[in-house]
């Protein structure tokens, strides 16, 4: 089964962030890299990847058949999605069991939410 776990942004981690040293945001950055090499090593890793500032989004919207674009986000936003492991394991205990593993989950939260699969539905 297919999970997502979802590396969030927010206030309190910021201000986390805030109060570390140079050497561990360097180590906190390669706790990512060994992550991913461990569930690679693993077999369980789909892909993972940091996202950038929601200042660099665009919004996309269709209005009468026509493409609307839009910077970024339309309001100020507190959380925002940093980036994501998409993992393939057995079940929820081995899923949360990786997400315990990110470097994130010691100062704020992880969250894990299962892939839908809609590879039976019909078109």
């Amino acid at each position: 089964m297919k999970y997502l776990i979802l590396i969030q942004s927010n206030p309190q981690s910021l201000a986390v962030w805030e109060t570390l040293t140079d050497q561990q945001r360097t180590d906190f950055g390669l706790g990512h890299l060994r992550l991913t090499e461990q569930m690679r090593e693993a077999g369980v890793l789909v892909v993972s990847e940091g996202l950038g500032d929601p200042a660099l989004a665009t919004q996309v919207s269709v209005r009468d058949g026509r493409t609307i674009t839009s910077d970024g986000p339309f309001a100020e936003v507190k959380e925002h999605l940093a980036g994501f492991y998409l993992i393939d394991v057995a079940d929820l205990d081995e899923a949360v069991g990786w997400a315990a593993k990110a470097p994130d989950a010691a100062y704020t939260r992880v969250e894990v939410r299962p892939v839908l699969d809609m590879s039976a539905w019909e078109i």
